[in-house]
């Protein structure tokens, strides 16, 4: 290189580094994050903005390793070899990623690319805004779980579409409803299986200020007690085998909107700890994570069996049953309800009439007391199939059940059975409840007998038929 053509180079590159200083403190004057590139995409600066968001200095940002030491490992891994790419065609481009904060947590930007060339057309420097995007992307994230939740809603057939009902009982629980639907309070909705649980747990929903945002439904008994963390909450990548992708859980799938845990009874003690932490402090951490995330969620419950009981036996934690509990509501069983069956009837006749392209223009008066004189142990759920049975079964035009065809339905069905053994372990929760309570006295003011409102002998009886230990308090008092 001659004298002339050196003293241009040096020429130029004190222009260069000249114009870098200038635009350095231009940058260093703009709002946004904004990271300064060489030709082959290495970090040469970052302005204050980008180093107050990350927590980061000059001496961080000059070393090697930029890229990967801010945004997290899964996006660097996504875009790595596209980014690569499009460094080398030289044209603008932009990418979507999450940036590790000073706080610690992980936030969504968009990290546009754009190229400075000299007047040769060649690219000198690459700047880079990043542009915060985490509300817009959660607010995507959540609609994509919303819409999932939808289509799983819209695939599944709802008891029934409307409460039917105009007794004593049922006025009473939709008092209840109006009352407490409005607020963001958490509702217990207690009641025998069948009794239609799901279906007051939507109109709360339906009648509060989140109508119009999602209203996610969990049967807590119906997922493995290995998966109910990970389907509450969420998982990230590798956070187990076959967590192949990060998933939001329904906590996030509710956010603005409501929760409904069915069977929160069947909920194992480690989640019960997790959603108390929920309940407190509106946050909660995904399998695999520590990061919290906040959610704003109204959470109902519904449960079959006696909480209270469960307590008493260390199966239900009581700080939990406590913060459940602020607004129960007992759904009664239909045999409580004998005056609804007529209207139940003629609903569930005219809905699956339509749906058989049948026309019943009567129902026979023998069938109506026929129906009202049965206990109905299956409560509005064994109404419904019965009804819908036998619609296809009866002679057109004329709606009729058989007494001794529902007896035998009846006593003989796997769900009578069901509901008897689930009746049962409700009454051995609640004997249990009142030993412990009475710290296993039986007779006396004080004793299990008075708390229950019963004879001792007939407490005695039923301690024999239940094979319940009723030394067993004694015994837990003493030691």
């Amino acid at each position: 290189m001659n004298k002339y053509a050196h003293n241009q180079f040096k020429c130029s590159e004190q222009t260069l580094r000249r114009q870098e200083a200038d635009l350095r403190t231009i940058i260093d004057a703009i709002r946004q994050a904004v990271v300064v590139l060489d030709p082959d995409g290495t970090t040469l600066y970052a302005n204050q903005v980008a180093l107050e968001i990350t927590g980061l200095t000059m001496a961080d940002v000059e070393k090697n390793g930029f890229l990967t030491r801010v945004f997290h490992p899964d996006d660097v891994e996504r875009v790595r070899a596209e980014r690569q790419e499009k460094l080398l065609l030289g044209t603008p481009f932009e990418f979507e990623m999450r940036a590790l904060l000073k706080s610690g947590e992980y936030r969504w930007y968009l990290n546009q690319y754009n190229p400075l060339k000299d007047e040769r057309g060649r690219i000198i420097r690459w700047y880079v805004t990043g542009t915060y995007i985490d509300d817009q992307k959660r607010t995507e994230e959540r609609l994509r779980n919303e819409n999932l939740v939808l289509r799983e809603e819209i695939d599944r057939s709802s008891m029934f579409e409307e409460i039917v009902g105009s007794s004593k009982p049922m006025r009473e629980v939709l008092k209840q409803l109006e009352k407490v639907a409005p607020s963001d309070s958490t509702v217990l909705i207690l009641g025998e299986t069948g009794t239609g649980k799901e279906l007051i747990a939507r109109a709360l929903h339906k009648r509060s200020r989140r109508a119009t945002r999602a209203f996610i439904r969990v049967n807590c008994a119906a997922i493995p007690p290995s998966l109910i963390a990970s389907e509450l909450f969420g998982h990230e990548k590798g956070a187990f085998t076959g967590a192949l992708q990060r998933r939001l859980g329904r906590f996030e799938a509710a956010d603005g909107g409501t929760l409904f845990l069915d069977e929160i009874g069947e909920l194992p003690m480690e989640t019960q700890i997790a959603l108390l932490r929920v309940l407190q402090e509106r946050e909660f951490e995904r399998v695999g994570s520590n990061q919290p995330v906040k959610v704003d969620v109204r959470l109902i419950t519904a449960t079959n069996r006696n909480l209270e009981a469960a307590v008493a036996a260390g199966n239900f934690r009581q700080d939990l049953f406590y913060r459940l509990n602020v607004f129960p509501i007992a759904v009664p069983p239909l045999r409580d309800r004998a005056e609804d069956i007529p209207l139940l009837v003629e609903y569930f006749v005219g809905r699956y009439a339509n749906a058989a392209g049948r026309k019943m223009r009567r129902i026979g008066k023998d069938t109506l007391e026929t129906l009202r004189a049965h206990q109905w142990p299956g409560n509005i759920r064994e109404l419904q199939n019965v009804v819908e049975r036998a619609v296809i079964l009866s002679e057109e035009g004329t709606f009729v059940v058989e007494e001794s065809w529902l007896n035998r339905e009846s006593s003989g069905s796997p769900l009578r059975k069901e509901t008897l053994s689930v009746l049962a372990e409700r009454e051995m929760e609640t004997i249990e409840a009142a030993l412990a309570e009475s710290h296993g006295r039986i007779a006396g003011p004080s004793g299990a007998a008075a708390k229950l409102g019963i004879p001792r002998q007939t407490l005695e009886s039923k301690i024999r038929r239940l094979g319940i230990d009723k030394f067993k308090h004694k015994r837990a008092t003493s030691g």
